[in-house]
């Protein structure tokens, strides 16, 4: 499985093209209203069409149901949803794990006991933080790499600047980033985009060595 870098939270067609010209795996577009980056279906399909053809199109929902989320799937053509609320995996035991990223945020140890139950095609940890997700603040790596399941990603105030430093560290399967690589809320940076993309590649490369 490569290394996956995902831009998330993409509010503009401009943004998801740059990120994808740049090397990012992934990109997050997130369908939670409470969102400072929560995009409607409309916004969300002319994002997806600027979208290059093998960067992996996900959906970030928070406490949606099931078959909200496939029903937003289907019709978006997304290729992965980001579970990042509270559901249990009792309620999901239907939904394909391949076709799942489980966001978890984590304030200490026992906060890795949530990932029981979930057998996604990756899990996300990030910062434990009021809402859920894009807050910028760091997950605490220590945690994350002593106890993280496999594969997962690492989430959580990550930026061009310390990115190297947190995949020396944890060693993730992959890395997100929203806010680290923003001008404001949803707009995308285009020298953080790029530099944070150039930089995590870099770090991962030392990986397989």
């Amino acid at each position: 499985m490569s290394f996956l870098v995902k831009i998330c939270g993409l509010t503009r067609p401009a943004d998801a093209e740059l990120a994808c010209r740049a090397g990012a795996s992934a990109i997050g577009l997130n369908f939670w209203r409470g969102s400072k980056r929560f995009v409607e279906d409309v916004q969300a399909g002319d994002i997806l069409a600027a979208v290059l053809p093998g960067v992996l199109r996900v959906g970030v929902f928070v406490n949606a149901s099931p078959e909200e989320v496939e029903e937003r799937m289907a019709r978006l053509g997304l290729d992965l949803a980001q579970l990042h609320g509270d559901e249990a995996p009792t309620g999901w035991s239907a939904f394909d794990g391949a076709r799942m990223i489980r966001a978890l945020r984590i304030a200490d140890e026992s906060s890795l006991a949530r990932s029981d139950g979930w057998a996604p095609r990756y899990f996300l940890y990030d910062a434990f933080a009021d809402g859920y997700g894009g807050s910028g603040k760091p997950a605490p790596w220590p945690i994350v790499a002593r106890g993280g399941r496999r594969p997962f990603l690492l989430a959580g105030g990550l930026d061009a600047r310390n990115v190297a430093a947190a995949i020396a560290a944890v060693r993730p399967d992959g890395v997100d980033v929203a806010s680290g690589v923003e001008s404001n809320p949803g707009v995308k940076d285009a020298a953080k985009v790029v530099a944070f993309i150039a930089n995590a590649r870099k770090a991962a490369a030392t990986l397989a060595r």
